[in-house]
């Protein structure tokens, strides 16, 4: 989907320390409504402190982020799931002894409104009704991820490619506007990357959701998203297109570990 000119997400000068160590310093950048926005950088860049920070699980010492024009820099993950974002962890964080459709379920619980008394008259009151419309939407998910031969199985026997999918599934049931996803494709195989790969662009253009994703396989960033951030020790070093950021100097340098010209001829003389 083509992004539009209404910033979703607008994050301001955020710093992020631990003790002394300086994870983020002065990072700014905007993310249009509708956009597939990707940040790169070197283990170690500050890409998922980043990410923590806009999901609410870190507070930035210094800084601001607005989530569709609202102020959500000390709002906690809750309240930000509310508006309507979602993410995807880096290391799977599914409940291992619950099936893949309990698992997608939780991911709803945001949306349910029917409260603990009618929980308990579920056969007299809506509990029962808002539980079928729930599973409907899971069912949805489960389809377009193409997982229903796992529906039911428990998510810690799975496979890991299958597990990924699974956590992404659970993130899409919220139904975010914007959903974060830290590493989708870490771990996967060239088929398993190529079909998340697929999905992920499906959830942007087909299902209407504003993306920003952590991912280090060069190929599929520069191929899939619109526009990349490159994070070098916690510093915002590049922004663009991704031919621009795959042409930049200095990124070629910090991220791809290759020398420009001067260093070259001046390590063949060195020889």
């Amino acid at each position: 989907m083509t992004g539009q000119t209404t910033p979703i997400l607008e994050v301001d000068d955020i710093s992020l320390r631990f003790g002394g160590v300086r994870a983020l310093s002065n990072v700014s950048f905007n993310v249009n409504k509708g956009e597939l926005f990707s940040i790169i950088g070197p283990n170690g860049a500050g890409k998922t402190s980043l990410l923590n920070c806009v999901s609410g699980r870190y507070s930035p010492q210094e800084g601001s982020i607005k989530f569709k024009g609202q102020e959500v820099t000390k709002m906690t993950p809750n309240h930000r799931a509310e508006l309507g974002m979602g993410r995807t962890f880096q290391n799977l964080a599914l409940f291992a002894h619950m099936s893949v459709l309990d698992n997608i379920m939780v991911g709803r619980h945001h949306l349910m409104k029917n409260n603990f008394l009618s929980g308990g008259i579920y056969w007299f009151g809506g509990a029962q009704k808002e539980e079928l419309i729930h599973r409907r939407e899971a069912e949805d998910i489960i389809d377009f991820l193409e997982i229903s031969h796992i529906r039911k199985s428990v998510a810690g026997t799975l496979s890991y490619g299958l597990r990924k999918r699974v956590e992404l599934a659970r993130a899409v049931a919220l139904r975010p506007d914007l959903i974060l996803l830290d590493e989708p494709m870490a771990g996967m195989n060239l088929e398993e990357k190529e079909d998340m790969a697929r999905y992920i662009v499906d959830l942007n253009e087909e299902w209407g959701m504003t993306v920003i994703m952590i991912e280090h396989d060069m190929g599929v960033v520069m191929d899939i998203s619109e526009r990349v951030m490159v994070l070098d020790f916690g510093k915002n070093i590049a922004e663009g297109l991704p031919h621009e950021i795959m042409s930049n100097d200095y990124v070629k340098r910090a991220y791809l570990g290759e020398e420009d010209d001067a260093d070259e001829n001046a390590s063949d003389e060195v020889a």
